[in-house]
């Protein structure tokens, strides 16, 4: 099944909004009845580490199933995203499916 990165940027101000979801984000990337799976995430943090966004890594059927997926999260449906991003990903070095292969 074919993998996909999410980047997620905040929108500006939202940093209480964000705190507020954070703990439902969360849950939900682990425990969910969609059919994409996480293999990896994090928040994106600005230089001073704040966080200003979410990257994600998923494997799924097609991108319109993580687009679904992302319609979804508790910081979609609480205003925090200002701007969402999903590409196909060809995951190479770290891939835990080639069991530390070390090549991309």
């Amino acid at each position: 099944m074919p993998h996909f990165v999410v980047y997620a940027l905040d929108k500006l101000n939202r940093e209480a909004a964000r705190l507020e979801h954070r703990a439902a984000h969360r849950a939900r990337l682990r425990d969910h009845d969609h059919p994409v799976s996480v293999q990896m995430g994090g928040a994106l943090l600005d230089a001073d580490g704040r966080m200003i966004g979410s990257l994600l890594v998923v494997e799924a059927a097609s991108a319109a199933a993580v687009e679904t997926f992302v319609a979804g999260d508790p910081y979609q449906l609480g205003d925090v995203y200002g701007s969402v991003m999903v590409h196909p990903f060809n995951w190479g070095l770290g891939n835990p499916a080639d069991a530390g292969a070390g090549h991309g």
